[in-house]
């Protein structure tokens, strides 16, 4: 009897070497040889269809204008999961946020190879650096921000980046019978990280990075889908506006630009009710906009008239970047949110320049850097 306690107390350790053996041996057998990715290309996030588990990972050489699609599961031989819905990079380390799956793979950014990976999430969108040690990573449903460390304690010594969640900041809003505040993008002025809070919600919130803590928020228009911030230090956010018959409410959405010192909403445009403008951004030198409403349209932050750059017609235009050294212009069409998305990549002057195709739901980028850099680069 003595002996079954013993064989029982030591089941769990035979089960971890073996399953580690298992993972080990599954790499070996399905990864394929990539060659090594070159500085300054592109990542491509492909969402994948929610709940089929289906994400994948597209790179793109810009200077030999060729794609080569799902890298991370040829090199690795492990699928990414369920809805990839954000990526940042930071040195040669590439953070992969799994939205459904809950949790975020770490990728090396030259060889495409499985680092390690942050869980304990419930539903993470994006990931933002502090500093080397410490991020903040948004999620949908949790009503909190949680705090990383993105590199584990062992990193240096073991090359292995397993990093862990080392707190939270609470932001739940206990006053709406709404589920608030679920957190979404972010940007960073001094010392304060503004994020938006996209679903039945209307609010920009304020968390000072020194204390961890929530101290402000800013009103706007219903749902702010997107945030970007400028050259000025003006913080743009994009609101949808909510969709017909929400619980929530309609209104038309809008696009506010406020300026980060004061927290005040300094101007406000408004879209016709039955448009749905997303994917704010800005150009490497942060003095103009981008933005999808159906059309890809641009505006210089200094002044007050948008255009339309790329005609949308036919296409469902649904991830939009703009190459910080370039500034030429990439647009993810979704088709129909089920075969291969395709990526047009237009000039700085909005010419065609090339077209690829890529995963399924293409909905993010992510440039590479041509040198290391210890900024944020989503």
């Amino acid at each position: 009897m003595k002996r079954f306690y013993i064989f029982l107390l030591l089941c769990p350790f035979i089960l971890a070497s073996c399953m580690k053996e298992m993972e080990e041996d599954w790499l070996k057998r399905y990864a394929e040889e990539l060659k090594p990715a070159p500085p300054g290309g592109l990542f491509i996030t492909n969402e994948g269809n929610f709940m089929y588990g289906n994400a994948s990972l597209s790179y793109y050489n810009i200077d030999s204008d060729t794609v080569t699609n799902d890298v991370f599961y040829k090199k690795n031989g492990l699928p990414l999961g369920d809805v990839l819905q954000s990526m940042v990079i930071r040195d040669t380390l590439a953070y992969l946020v799994v939205n459904n799956s809950g949790k975020i793979y770490v990728m090396n950014t030259n060889t495409f190879e499985y680092v390690g990976k942050i869980t304990g999430f419930t539903s993470p969108r994006y990931m933002h650096f502090i500093n080397e040690r410490k991020a903040y990573v948004t999620d949908l449903y949790a009503k909190r921000i949680w705090i990383v460390d993105p590199l584990g304690d062992y990193y240096h010594t073991s090359g292995v980046a397993n990093g862990c969640i080392t707190g939270y900041i609470d932001v739940e809003n206990k006053e709406s019978t709404f589920y608030q505040h679920p957190t979404e993008q972010m940007v960073q002025y001094e010392d304060f990280v503004f994020t938006n809070c996209w679903s039945f919600d209307n609010k920009l919130l304020v968390i000072d990075t020194k204390t961890d803590q929530l101290v402000d928020y800013i009103t706007t228009g219903k749902q702010p889908s997107g945030i970007t911030i400028d050259k000025y230090n003006k913080i743009w956010v994009i609101c949808d506006g909510g969709y017909p018959d929400s619980p929530y409410g309609t209104e038309p959405p809008k696009l506010h630009r406020i300026d980060a010192k004061t927290r005040k909403v300094e101007k406000s445009w408004e879209f016709d009710v039955d448009q749905w403008p997303s994917e704010i951004c800005t150009n490497g030198t942060r003095d103009t906009i981008y933005w999808v409403n159906q059309d890809i349209y641009f505006m210089a932050v200094t002044e007050e008239k948008p255009r339309i750059i790329i005609p949308g017609k036919n296409t469902i235009f649904y991830g939009l970047a703009v190459d910080p050294i370039t500034s030429e212009v990439y647009v993810a069409d979704a088709i129909d949110y089920i075969q291969s998305g395709i990526i047009y990549r237009y000039s700085s002057d909005f010419s065609p320049v090339d077209t690829f195709n890529v995963g399924i739901i293409p909905g993010a980028f992510c440039f590479k850097p041509k040198q290391l850099s210890s900024q944020n680069t989503d």
